[in-house]
């Protein structure tokens, strides 16, 4: 999910009629009561996209907004939660984080049928190709650099004196999530595939040590966040559907798996001439972090980006199965669907030369 002018760009807003029509006169009545300085009338526009939790823009007197909302009808309990993409962005209001900025969270359905948030509208660049063409050498290495001190300075807020006590249960955590993602992977498998089912089993025997927990972003790349309109820098993360407390490394290496995929599998980074693009290597984006966390090398990197790997593979999975069943046919869901086998077996190769 992004939001910013290159969203409205690159996929476009619909009007209100056409998807999931947003009662103004209700929302209106409740955004001068609790959207401090709001002053309509208002009109929305719905984000056009895949995001899970439908985003509208809008637009009133006393300028523009974002809402967040659930999508209606039944959902799983855990699911689509608004509430603690609210709650993180909160948190983080006054670190070194940048996040837009939150204004009410509505969980009463009577308004518009479901829970929702209002935050600030960030007027910037979203960029979907990481190798950012059309820009210069020096400009990418800038908005590589500052990508990087953002999820560096993420990694380094202590989550307990932000208010995020019990956001999370961190203990366990890489073991809990590996079962996660092999529960989900089988439960979407549409064909046997040996090197996810080497993965589940080789996982949870190579788990490193435990580390400090750490407000994790859970789907931290370059499309998720918002670049000032003429600045190489990051002035918002977005879409903290998946955050929650837990292992750093992880959250980081899920990142950076984009340097070990093609621009042909998942738009990554691998093959490409760094140093002619000016877009850092792994080793030297791996390095900066480390420098900006205060920690020395790490030792257990490969079994991360192995998991990493693992990880979107089952995610790319889900997507397949939805798009057998024709919950997610569209053409995009096929290819991905098509890619999980791939990048499950580039995760158990590098799992091989590991010591499977």
């Amino acid at each position: 999910m992004t939001i910013g002018n290159e969203e409205l760009s690159h996929r476009g807003t619909t009007s209100r009629a056409e998807h999931d029509a947003l009662p103004l006169g209700r929302l209106e009545r409740w955004m001068r009561d609790h959207v401090a300085g709001f002053r309509g009338p208002l009109a929305t526009e719905r984000f056009e996209g895949g995001q899970s939790n439908p985003t509208y823009k809008i637009v009133a007197a006393s300028g523009s907004y974002v809402l967040r909302r659930k999508p209606l009808g039944q959902l799983l309990p855990s699911a689509h939660a608004v509430d603690r993409e609210y709650r993180v962005m909160g948190s983080l209001a006054d670190t070194r984080v940048p996040v837009p900025r939150v204004y009410a969270l509505c969980e009463d359905d009577a308004i518009i049928g479901s829970t929702f948030y209002v935050m600030e509208f960030l007027d910037g660049r979203v960029f979907w190709e990481q190798r950012l063409p059309g820009l210069a050498p020096p400009e990418r290495q800038a908005m590589f650099d500052s990508m990087n001190a953002v999820i560096a300075a993420l990694h380094s807020v202590d989550h307990m004196p932000v208010g995020l006590e019990g956001f999370g249960r961190p203990g366990n955590y890489m073991a809990r999530q590996i079962g996660r993602w092999s529960k989900q992977y089988q439960a979407s498998e549409t064909e046997p595939q040996p090197a996810m089912d080497a993965l589940i089993e080789w996982l949870p025997r190579r788990l490193p040590p435990a580390e400090a927990p750490r407000i994790v972003h859970g789907d931290y790349r370059m499309d998720n966040l918002v670049f000032h309109k003429t600045e190489p820098k990051v002035i918002g993360v977005l879409d903290w559907e998946l955050s929650t407390i837990g292992n750093p490394l992880a959250d980081f290496a899920y990142h950076v798996m984009s340097w070990r995929v093609t621009p042909e599998l998942f738009r990554g980074l691998a093959g490409i001439d760094f140093a002619s693009l000016g877009i850092p290597n792994e080793e030297e984006y791996v390095a900066a972090y480390c420098q900006r966390t205060g920690r020395g090398p790490i030792p257990a990197w490969d079994f991360y980006i192995v998991y990493s790997l693992f990880r979107l593979a089952a995610i790319m999975q889900g997507i397949a199965k939805r798009a057998i069943e024709g919950t997610a046919a569209s053409d995009e869901a096929a290819e991905l669907g098509r890619q999980a086998r791939p990048v499950g077996e580039q995760a158990w190769a590098l799992a091989r030369s590991l010591g499977a």
